[in-house]
């Protein structure tokens, strides 16, 4: 113990408290807490005062003037139909019939030849004139597909590719023994008179592998596809 100390409790008066550097903090904190306190209140209070006043601005509004609308008459729904009728079940007929009843014979005399109706004429129908059904074994097969291609990208009329108008056209082809198309009819239009015309250009130089029957060349139809299309 130092003297100053010694003589102190000598006088009688009290040591004096030593605080530590985390005690001395807190209490310097109060004061600054304080005075932060006050600084806050203030610039509130100044923010308040001086700042200028806002007024909401005039939203008016519009009401839509409300129309009556008149509801439609009441819809009568027509009563059901009256049940049918079943039919009354067949009565079999008590009558007996005689066994000697026979059917009249028929004779040439009492119907003459002469008077007889003609039988029908003899025509044989040609199936390339109209799409018909013509059997067969094995389907007629197109052999100049990448020539037809070319055809038609020369075929193609210019003014419809330039607008990149395209359109696809069913036709029906009569294709013969000899793999060569006859008659050739338009079954769905593309929509455009062009095209079809030129689809129907181009069907005339296809060159087919005929169809078979029992090993037999036969013509046939077929339905034969033609598209055009500027970005194909």
């Amino acid at each position: 113990m130092s003297d100053e100390v010694l003589h102190s409790v000598l006088k009688g008066q009290p040591e004096e408290e030593t605080l530590t550097a985390n005690q001395q903090f807190k209490r310097s904190y109060r004061t600054v807490g304080a005075l932060a306190v006050f600084a806050s209140v203030a610039v509130h209070f100044a923010a308040f005062q001086f700042f200028p006043n806002i007024q909401a601005a005039d939203l008016g509004f519009v009401a839509d003037e409300l129309a009556a609308i008149e509801l439609p008459p009441e819809v009568k729904i027509p009563p059901p139909p009256e049940s049918i009728v079943r039919p009354a079940r067949p009565q079999v007929s008590e009558s007996v019939l005689d066994e000697d009843i026979t059917i009249a014979a028929t004779t040439f005399d009492e119907n003459p030849v002469s008077e007889l109706a003609p039988p029908p004429p003899d025509v044989e129908v040609d199936p390339s004139e109209q799409p018909v059904y013509v059997d067969r074994d094995i389907d007629p097969r197109l052999l100049n597909g990448p020539e037809m291609i070319r055809l038609m990208d020369r075929l193609y009329p210019k003014v419809l590719k330039e607008a990149g108008i395209g359109g696809e056209v069913l036709m029906w082809v009569w294709v013969d023994k000899e793999g060569k198309p006859g008659n050739a009819q338009i079954n769905r239009s593309s929509g455009r008179v062009q095209l079809d015309e030129v689809a129907l250009a181009i069907a005339a130089q296809m060159r087919f592998e005929p169809a078979m029957l029992l090993d037999k060349p036969v013509g046939v139809w077929v339905a034969q596809p033609i598209s055009f299309s500027v970005g194909r």
